[in-house]
């Protein structure tokens, strides 16, 4: 997709950028497990507990609430002053790799860590669908930042595909800076207006 692919230069910072994004990310999950061994989360580990029905209703929530944060909390990142302190650094990434997923300033990595602990305070969620959230997350994030798609063109086209965010929708983020804010889906860049033309 990208001209040029990324040099040396950049994927050295990339990583040194992810390895910061990594021990903050460690560190919100630590305190979410404390808060989980002092019962101060709705977390739960008997899928039967609320109904085996609850598992996939309980991810779903949870995705439309993250991604809602997520897309309104992006398009906040691209204020100019916020812009220069929180998002820039992964904005460096022109041509983004595998690294750039987690290639944020402390800043992005607070914001972006803070929702899914707040979630679970309230949202009651199964720790079996918590972990397949957090393993979705890491490859969803990995994948859209490849730089090559690897979803084939028919399912693109599919009625779910143009729903779902991938490796070329995430690309004209990087290329144009000012559309497609989403995080796992396109409807808020959709009923925003901001979506590319080119997706």
């Amino acid at each position: 997709m990208s001209r040029r692919p990324a040099n040396r230069k950049q994927i050295k910072k990339e990583i040194a950028w992810s390895v910061i994004s990594s021990v903050i990310f460690a560190f919100v999950g630590t305190i979410t497990y404390f808060l989980w061994k002092n019962n101060l989360t709705a977390i739960y580990l008997d899928p039967s507990h609320i109904g085996y029905w609850y598992l996939p209703a309980s991810l779903m929530i949870m995705m439309l609430i993250h991604e809602t944060y997520y897309y309104w909390l992006h398009r906040a990142m691209h204020i100019p002053q916020i812009y220069k302190r929180a998002h820039k650094v992964h904005h460096q990434s022109l041509s983004p790799s595998p690294w750039t997923a987690f290639s944020f300033h402390p800043w992005e990595s607070i914001l972006e860590a803070v929702i899914v602990p707040l979630i679970l305070i309230f949202l009651p969620v199964n720790v079996y669908v918590l972990l397949f959230y957090l393993i979705f997350m890491t490859f969803s994030s990995v994948i859209n930042h490849l730089d090559i798609e690897i979803y084939p063109e028919f399912f693109r086209k599919s009625w779910i595909g143009k729903l779902c965010i991938d490796a070329t929708h995430h690309h004209y983020h990087h290329k144009k800076f000012i559309t497609n804010y989403g995080l796992h889906f396109t409807f808020w860049d959709r009923w925003m207006g901001t979506e590319s033309k080119k997706v």
